[in-house]
């Protein structure tokens, strides 16, 4: 028979915290029976851990489960597990007391807290556990039993300041929580939770992996008219990532992948692996075949779901996966974190900044070994996600190097294969230090542009590169496996080699440059508006002139970039470079020595400017003007 009830007060400042937990600093409080259910698991694994120890070697597991039990009359449900159960003392102790240490400064930092998300926030700092049942209950009745003891102990409290409890004799091994529910209210955020279909889908989303059945009496009615109640498992307790590998099926790992995904194409690559020590985790990843709609869009979602002993967390946890593999599905389950871990606190953690690190290294692994074991599946993820995965190059700088390998890109070698940065260096000419390459908005424009002449002319290799973000990470990253990257339309070109294959001298260089120094300098002083300077070039075999860049200046497509996202950048003028055995250069510098103040020789200057503008896909400053001369010019000759 149960002995005489004591009363006893909560401590002063668990007082103070319960009364936050209870006026609804969570918004969602659905959470409660997620915390309820993973207090029973938890005394489930210690029963079964003490039982298999030797210290409770009599005690029956054969049918360790939780039970979820509705009472609609008297508006109660009740979380009940055949676990470890607890003690008077542990009742005091746990539940009369929220913390031992630490709950003065938490305090504090709520009440100096300016909006319920941060306060919502420190209070899933300090994790809640069991008081959340007072978000949605009057009333919160528990009995409970320790294993290897003779009696129980009932526990009940309305959370205002006190609790009662008392011993029990009659009560069984394990723990139940009854909670005297509130009416279901929205706009408090307070569902129906006496509904079984709102059970059902708490339980599906947060504590389906649990590894014990959660089970809970459903009612049937039979073609008679006849109720009757059936005993439903509602949890799958399928963790496949808490298995090995060689005990999970290939069908399995699909069925999981598409029920994370809602993707129904199987994935490229599975990714599945644990970690044992001082931060124990299992992680079970998956890179998609296909690219998601929404992959380059401002609202896509990265990271990946976020579990605790196979409770869930959260989804798209960005602390544990950078944005760039955003594309990356999958599951990793921590066995060391507080259920009611904040985004915050998971973005400061030094140890989930360790499990990032490895997952990022272990998804480019598994890329990297697709690259050298299967070149088609790699060439498809490549062309879904390698766009993604070259934002590393600007966000990863620990993983350049390999990223840098899986890099793959369109070149000039092959008109259809692309090439990874290991293939361009393994058919580098015999003194080539330098990877050219050169930017555009597509593979005919590059290959058409006037700065590939030589390079075409005298057989190098130049990488074409046409996604907006090449524009960007090429300047960021300095070298490949000790080999420049150089672009073909920045900076000064020496091939060292003339359009017929003959060493260019200094010599000879040097007098061409003097034979048109005086063009060179008109022509800077005639185009000043436009450009910085005039000179000779030695990338051009046919065209006449050409617009390129100093090494380090922002390209058109770049200042482009930066305009379209609202940030106005001050225009960059750039360098013009003349073919000097053109026809028409030989032919305007003989026309500027005969008579340098003719004002057509100045209208033929705007032309060349405006030709070598659109050559390169650029915009024209003026388009009706360049028009006017070209057409005035074009008619003088007819």
């Amino acid at each position: 028979m149960p002995s005489s009830v004591e009363t006893l007060e909560f401590q002063a400042e668990t007082r103070q915290l319960l009364r936050l937990v209870i006026h609804s600093i969570y918004s969602n409080k659905d959470i409660f029976l997620r915390e309820l259910i993973s207090n029973a698991s938890d005394a489930l694994d210690k029963l079964r851990l003490e039982s298999l120890t030797g210290s409770l070697a009599e005690v029956d597991t054969s049918d360790l489960h939780i039970s979820l039990e509705v009472d609609r009359d008297a508006r109660t449900l009740t979380v009940r597990d055949n676990g470890i159960g607890m003690t008077r003392d542990d009742l005091v102790e746990l539940i009369g007391t929220i913390a031992k240490s630490g709950t003065a400064g938490l305090l504090e930092k709520i009440k100096d807290s300016k909006d319920a998300a941060t306060a919502e926030s420190l209070i899933g700092q300090f994790g809640v556990g069991f008081y959340s049942a007072f978000m949605v209950a009057d009333k919160v009745a528990m009995r409970t039993r320790r294993a290897g003891t003779d009696s129980g102990t009932r526990w009940e409290s309305d959370g205002e300041g006190s609790y009662t409890i008392q011993d029990d004799q009659d009560l069984p091994v394990g723990t139940s929580v009854t909670l005297h529910l509130k009416p279901a209210d929205s706009e408090d955020g307070l569902a129906d939770y006496l509904s079984e279909s709102k059970i059902r889908q708490i339980v599906k989303r947060y504590s389906d992996f649990i590894r014990w059945p959660i089970r809970m009496a459903s009612d049937r009615t039979d073609a008679d008219g006849e109720t009757t109640f059936e005993l439903d498992t509602l949890n799958s307790m399928k963790a496949l990532w808490a298995r090995s590998r060689s005990e999970v099926t290939e069908d399995e790992y699909n069925e999981f992948y598409q029920q994370i995904s809602h993707d129904w194409l199987p994935p490229a690559e599975t990714i599945h692996m644990r970690a044992e020590g001082t931060f124990e985790y299992e992680a079970l990843l998956f890179i998609p075949s296909q690219a998601p709609f929404d992959l380059y869009s401002r609202e896509s979602k990265s990271g990946v779901q976020l579990y605790v002993k196979r409770v869930f967390i959260m989804d798209d946890c960005e602390a544990l996966m950078p944005n760039y593999l955003r594309f990356v599905k999958g599951v990793v389950d921590a066995h060391d974190l507080s259920l009611n871990v904040s985004r915050e606190l998971l973005q400061h953690d030094r140890q989930i900044q360790g499990v990032r690190r490895r997952l990022v290294k272990k998804v480019l692994a598994a890329v990297k070994d697709m690259q050298a074991k299967d070149a088609e599946r790699y060439t498809k993820v490549w062309a879904q996600f390698g766009r993604a995965l070259k934002e590393g190059l600007i966000e990863d700088t620990d993983n350049t190097e390999a990223l840098l390998e899986l890099v793959s890109a369109a070149s000039t070698h092959d008109p259809e294969k692309t090439t990874t940065l290991r293939q361009y260096v393994e058919r580098m000419k015999d003194g080539q230090d330098t990877i050219y390459y050169l930017t555009g908005e597509t593979r005919a424009m590059v290959e058409n542009s006037p700065h590939m002449e030589a390079f075409t002319a005298k057989g190098f290799e130049v990488l074409i590169l046409t996604d907006p973000i090449d524009e960007v990470w090429v300047d960021q990253v300095p070298a490949f496996d000790g080999h420049r990257l150089q672009s073909i339309a920045k900076g000064q070109i020496d091939l060292d080699e003339t359009a017929d294959g003959e060493k260019e001298t200094d010599a000879h260089r040097a007098q061409r440059e003097e034979d048109l120094a005086a063009l060179l300098t008109w022509l800077t002083t005639a185009l000043s508006d436009h450009i910085k300077q005039v000179r000779v070039s030695s990338r051009l075999t046919t065209s006449a002139a050409c617009i390129v860049g100093d090494a380090h200046d922002v390209t058109p497509t770049l200042e482009k970039m930066y305009r379209a996202m609202g940030q106005q950048m001050p225009p960059t003028k750039r360098i013009l470079e003349l073919n000097p055995t053109h026809p028409l250069i030989t032919s305007l510098r003989t026309a500027h020595d005969t008579n340098a103040d003719d004002p057509a020789l100045t209208e033929i200057a705007e032309l060349i400017y405006g030709s070598a503008l659109l050559a390169e896909g650029g915009d024209l400053p003026d388009p009706a003007r360049f028009t006017r001369l070209l057409t005035e010019h074009l008619t003088r000759t007819l």
